[in-house]
């Protein structure tokens, strides 16, 4: 059996991500932030905030939360819950630079980008927007499927088409064995979707 195997470059094009994951609802990332003061002496006084703005937006709305605080020196702040941060998880003292940063992500591009800032822990996410369009191969049901996709995008079955007719029925490329092996190259990354399939990120951009 002949095997036609392709790794992604940036010289070739990408098959296009599946579409159906654009028709689905927006996330609407947001925290809750509490008074540490009011919080130390028993008493729940915060509020949840639209986390996908910018940082001094975030900020205004704890100063909010502090200044209508019955304790005389509440100063201080914690995230104490949040939501529609999909595989991104907020912790308690995260800086608000990075919280806006990741919230802002989620709602443009949806849980694929919480995905991808999963996958590289925070340190891709730091980067341009343009880090993500460049390393987000789509989403899809299985490494299969985006490597059958890949090669429909650059033609190979038709190229199979090329041979003699007499050894056309017995040349199949296989691609479960691209599957496995691009995915045990290293050169791309996957998350699992909890609503089903999964996230295919490039590793070597």
């Amino acid at each position: 059996m002949n095997e036609t195997h392709h790794e992604p470059t940036e010289s070739e094009p990408q098959p296009k991500a599946a579409e159906h994951r654009e028709t689905d609802p927006k996330p609407s990332p947001a925290i809750y932030v509490a008074s540490l003061a009011d919080y130390n002496n028993g008493v729940l006084h915060g509020k949840w905030i639209d986390a996908a703005r910018e940082p001094e937006a975030i900020q205004a709305d704890i100063n909010d939360i502090l200044d209508s605080s019955r304790e005389p020196n509440a100063e201080e702040w914690a995230i104490h819950d949040y939501e529609q941060f999909g595989r991104w998880r907020v912790n308690e003292y995260d800086s608000l630079e990075q919280v806006s940063r990741i919230a802002r992500g989620i709602a443009e591009h949806g849980y694929a980008y919480a995905a991808w800032a999963d996958v590289f822990d925070g340190e891709e996410a730091s980067c341009d927007i343009d880090s993500f369009h460049e390393a987000y191969l789509g989403h899809y049901d299985s490494v299969t499927d985006y490597v059958e996709q890949m090669a429909d995008d650059l033609g190979y079955e038709q190229q199979l088409d090329t041979l003699p007719e007499h050894l056309r029925d017995y040349v199949r490329i296989d691609y479960a064995a691209i599957a496995r092996d691009l995915h045990l190259s290293g050169d791309i990354a996957t998350v699992d979707d909890p609503n089903g399939g999964l996230w295919i990120f490039r590793t070597n951009h």
